[in-house]
């Protein structure tokens, strides 16, 4: 299933922006795109919600006729434990994390000693538990580290544009992560050269523009095939002015969507 994330309203839900969008606000944009998955993913505001509010935010995800998915940084068990009620409240069966986290940053060993201990309450609650490919892990790394917990919940969520900054291709990393993906971020990225020719600025670039060989990714992952969800996200970098950046976020969003439902 195609879906969006919360990193492809990252400048509208700014406070960069006069009006900024609530979640809420942020389902029925979905449901205006014909979308029917939401992946509510390092979205700071989830953390400060009582449990009202939480209850109020996945009625209105029901309401809109949407699917959720929960996304996080950190596998401290506590941490994970509280996503996992989260995944109830929200009826969500996929949390995405990471291995560091601002607070956290485990070595292998007691990533996998972490991982190991909570693991068994997500096969329990039916959610699946996606490690995201990130330049702070080599894939191959983390690969290891999903294989050695040894779990159908366990999987990595694939975002082959985060692994340039160590200097590893997104192909490798494509290649290394594909047995073990359970989801998909969707972004397509760039490098362009800096005024007086001085060094490069890698970021985002609208989807299909860029240097990320989708076509690739999908026929190693064939995400359509084993009930993997893409979810649409966005490095925008800001633009001359809080108007230019939202109209431009939607329009990379829209050309992502329609880059994608081309592709099925």
């Amino acid at each position: 299933m195609i879906g969006l994330g919360s990193y492809a309203y990252f400048w509208r839900h700014s406070d960069r922006v006069d009006e900024p969008l609530t979640l809420v606000d942020e389902f029925a944009d979905a449901r205006e795109h014909g979308v029917e998955l939401f992946q509510i993913c390092d979205y700071a505001p989830l953390d400060a919600m009582s449990d009202a509010e939480l209850r109020d935010a996945a009625r209105a995800a029901r309401e809109h006729g949407l699917t959720i998915e929960l996304g996080t940084k950190g596998i401290v068990p506590e941490h994970l434990s509280r996503y996992l009620r989260l995944a109830e409240i929200f009826e969500a069966r996929l949390v995405r994390s990471m291995i560091y986290s601002p607070d956290s940053r485990p070595t292998l060993d007691e990533a996998a000693t972490w991982l190991r201990s909570s693991i068994r309450d997500f096969e329990s609650a039916g959610v699946a538990l996606a490690l995201e490919t990130y330049e702070q892990i080599a894939t191959a790394d983390l690969a290891r580290l999903v294989t050695q917990v040894g779990s159908d919940a366990i999987g990595i969520c694939l975002d082959p544009a985060n692994v340039v900054a160590r200097l590893e291709s997104p192909t490798d990393c494509v290649a290394a992560a594909a047995p073990l993906v359970r989801n998909v971020h969707v972004k397509d990225f760039a490098f362009a050269r800096q005024d007086g020719w001085v060094g490069f600025t890698y970021s985002g670039a609208a989807m299909g523009d860029g240097l990320h060989d989708y076509p690739a990714l999908l026929e190693a992952v064939r995400p359509r095939e084993r009930g993997i969800n893409e979810i649409v996200e966005h490095w925008l970098p800001w633009q001359s002015d809080a108007l230019t950046t939202i109209t431009t976020e939607r329009a990379w969003t829209l050309q992502t969507l329609d880059y994608l439902r081309s592709t099925l």
